[in-house]
């Protein structure tokens, strides 16, 4: 009998520091926790510090901060992917966090 190719789950990510589920990473602006929030999950408008457009609720997106700031729910930042992924290319918009 042939063998059944099972589906496979991808990993899971691993919990960091009580944050929920967010991964950490190293850039030449620092070292960042970072947590890719589902469409499903957003339920309020954010601003994009990358872009300064909105990010409106059931856009799919990144929050980060930085890990030096461990617990500080102040310093997190919901980004546009694409503008996350850009930001070491180009510099944040006129607006400060």
């Amino acid at each position: 009998m042939p063998r059944r190719n099972r589906p496979q789950r991808p990993p899971e990510p691993s919990p960091v520091g009580g944050h929920g589920w967010a991964r950490a990473e190293s850039a030449p602006d620092g070292e960042w926790l970072v947590r890719t929030v589902s469409g499903n999950a957003t339920t309020k408008t954010y601003r994009c510090p990358g872009c300064d457009h909105e990010i409106r609720p059931g856009t799919p997106h990144i929050v980060a901060w930085p890990a030096a700031d461990y617990g500080s729910v102040e310093d997190r930042r919901h980004w546009h992917q694409g503008c996350w992924s850009s930001r070491t290319r180009r510099g944040p918009t006129s607006r400060r966090w």
